[in-house]
């Protein structure tokens, strides 16, 4: 690339805001993209303890087949209503820079009382 090509290139980077990463996540951040970005990460991570401790309910019924669907089925049915609910929750803010925040927050919060609901399962 000639010198003149890389100018542009040079712009869009240094002026692209920054993003809040794993290792400098500060939840309350210093913009909203950042607390954004770590809204969202909380939200993964309830993600991965939730298909933990759903993993260890159908391993402890994975010789009964009807207990697997009936389960399956269930949580199909709960992360339907759980993105719904965080729709709704949410409306007000629709179209502004604090919704993907409000709405990782109450996934979030769902996907962890979800999560306690099949650690209960799992006992």
């Amino acid at each position: 690339m000639t010198p003149r090509l890389w100018l542009p290139v040079l712009v869009v980077l240094a002026a692209a805001p920054r993003m809040a990463t794993a290792q400098d996540c500060n939840p309350a951040g210093e913009t909203q993209p950042e607390m954004n970005a770590c809204a969202h990460q909380d939200y993964e991570k309830a993600d991965k303890a939730l298909n933990e401790a759903y993993a260890a309910v159908v391993a402890i019924h994975k010789d009964d087949n009807e207990a697997i669907g009936l389960l399956k089925s269930a949580q199909r049915s709960w992360i339907k209503f759980r993105d719904a609910e965080c729709e709704f929750e949410t409306i007000d803010s629709k179209g502004g820079s604090i919704r993907p925040l409000l709405r990782s927050q109450c996934l979030t919060g769902l996907t962890e009382a979800r999560t306690g609901q099949l650690r209960k399962l799992a006992e």
